[in-house]
């Protein structure tokens, strides 16, 4: 029988104000909400974000890859492909795409579900969202590699 090693891995769900960091393993094949990042004037908080990956030396990178409802790319998608190019460029490490079609939506109800979710629509509130949806892309990943 062989032995698969784990891996940690850390999955951003890319927006235009906020990028949703989550962190899992492929052991378990389970991840959790980690942190959301705001946007310095348009441009990844580098700094931020090489804090994340020195801290939890992720083996890979997920990226949430918008696409419009048929599958097809769209401005926000070019936009994300840009971003796992700065990674890999930045961090020399494995980034994987994953489609992210409806992670908000699964997001946004997996909080109305918590009991003490933030107020709707608050920055609390759009941060959690941010963070779930990022944990809803690397679980879609974890799936996909099962």
């Amino acid at each position: 029988m062989t032995s698969v090693r784990e891996q940690t891995l850390l999955a951003f769900d890319y927006g235009s104000k906020r990028i949703g960091v989550a962190l899992g393993q492929t052991l378990t094949r389970t991840a959790r909400p980690l942190d959301t990042i705001q946007r310095r004037n348009k441009d990844a908080d580098w700094q931020k974000i090489g804090a994340l990956i020195a801290s939890w030396k992720p083996d890979a990178l997920v990226v949430g890859l918008p696409l419009a409802e048929d599958g097809s790319e769209q401005e926000m998608s070019a936009l994300a492909r840009r971003f796992m190019q700065q990674l890999e460029q930045r961090f020399g490490m494995p980034v994987h795409a994953v489609d992210e079609r409806y992670s908000s939506m699964e997001a946004e109800a997996r909080l109305k579900e918590l009991p003490k979710a933030p107020k709707y629509a608050s920055p609390e509130w759009k941060a959690a969202v941010d963070g779930i949806a990022a944990q809803v892309i690397l679980e879609a990943w974890l799936h996909e590699q099962a």
